[in-house]
């Protein structure tokens, strides 16, 4: 017979002071009940309980015995909710990775979100994070998920495209391409660009430069930056223009104004990306989260509008 079982005896027996009660309250028989407890109290080499015809008192042995077997049984009870709470996926800890569109635009919707739905786990955020970068912290286990811009050339990291967002351009106040309503891809030959670095291997890197060319020209790049605000930045103090996800104009930085990008493959897509070998409860219920809150939010931005 397990131990845990006897303890639940041991206890009931202790409670009702009474092994018929006890037996009732157990739903079994009193003969079975009475056999354990003494076989309990032979193993533990101890007498736990003084029998009258009348009724069952505790020893000073059962009385201490019946402490630690209360603490016992709350510590396994404690342990299987905890062990089904995790296994529910509405506990622990995931740490996402975002790129700069989504750390200024979705973020705290996210955030609130995700509290709503999983407060159990414990999450954290590492904003304005280039696609290379996430991929290789979601190697490292860094990050645990990521929402980032494809391709993922990554045998290992498993991507699901969420939605496909527009691109615009981002025109210091006083340009020229300022006045128009709408610009093209065409309209930006020759134009100084400002865009994400090369070097750490940003997305729209490569983005922005095959628009260019599949306009007929090559680029002119004035500044290369690591982060979105960096780029925006740069843009209101007129150093040059850049092509970004819709989604940016909700850094709303005076100084910019965004007009739509006309042109063939003027989308880019957003992505949700994971480790393939890891499936834990709570980041499978993370990652449905996050799928419902990015599809729902499609075609809508907050912050400064297209003007």
């Amino acid at each position: 017979m397990d131990l845990l079982r006897q303890l639940r005896y041991f206890v009931a027996v202790a409670e009702e002071r009474h092994f018929g009660r006890a037996a009732a309250r157990l739903h079994m028989a009193q003969p079975p009940l009475s056999q354990q407890i003494r076989r309990l109290e032979t193993e533990l080499g101890v007498v736990l309980f003084e029998r009258t015809t009348r009724r069952v008192d505790l020893t000073p042995a059962g009385a201490v015995y019946l402490d630690r077997a209360r603490s016992i049984l709350s510590s396994v009870e404690e342990a299987a909710h905890e062990s089904r709470r995790v296994a529910a996926g509405v506990v622990g800890h995931l740490t996402i990775g975002c790129v700069g569109s989504v750390t200024y635009s979705l973020l705290p919707a996210l955030s609130r979100r995700l509290g709503e739905e999983l407060p159990g786990v414990d999450f954290s955020f590492r904003g304005e994070m280039l696609a290379f970068e996430q991929v290789q912290a979601l190697r490292a286990g860094t990050i645990d998920l990521a929402l980032l811009r494809p391709p993922v050339e990554d045998g290992l990291i498993a991507v699901k495209v969420l939605r496909r967002d527009r691109l615009v351009a981002a025109v210091p106040a006083g340009h020229p391409l300022a006045q128009r309503k709408k610009v093209r891809v065409a309209d930006l030959e020759g134009v100084p660009l400002i865009v994400h670095s090369a070097d750490r291997r940003s997305a729209m890197y490569g983005v922005v430069t095959g628009l260019c060319r599949g306009a007929g020209f090559d680029p002119v790049i004035r500044h290369e930056v690591g982060e979105t605000s960096t780029l925006v930045t740069l843009v209101a103090g007129g150093l040059g223009v850049a092509v970004v996800p819709e989604q940016i104009t909700a850094l709303g930085l005076e100084g910019v104004v965004y007009r739509p990008l006309v042109g063939p493959a003027s989308t880019v897509e957003l992505a949700v990306a994971h480790h393939s070998e890891r499936s834990e409860p709570h980041l499978l219920r993370a990652i449905s989260v996050v799928e419902e809150l990015i599809r729902g939010s499609r075609g809508r931005v907050t912050g400064t509008q297209l003007g």
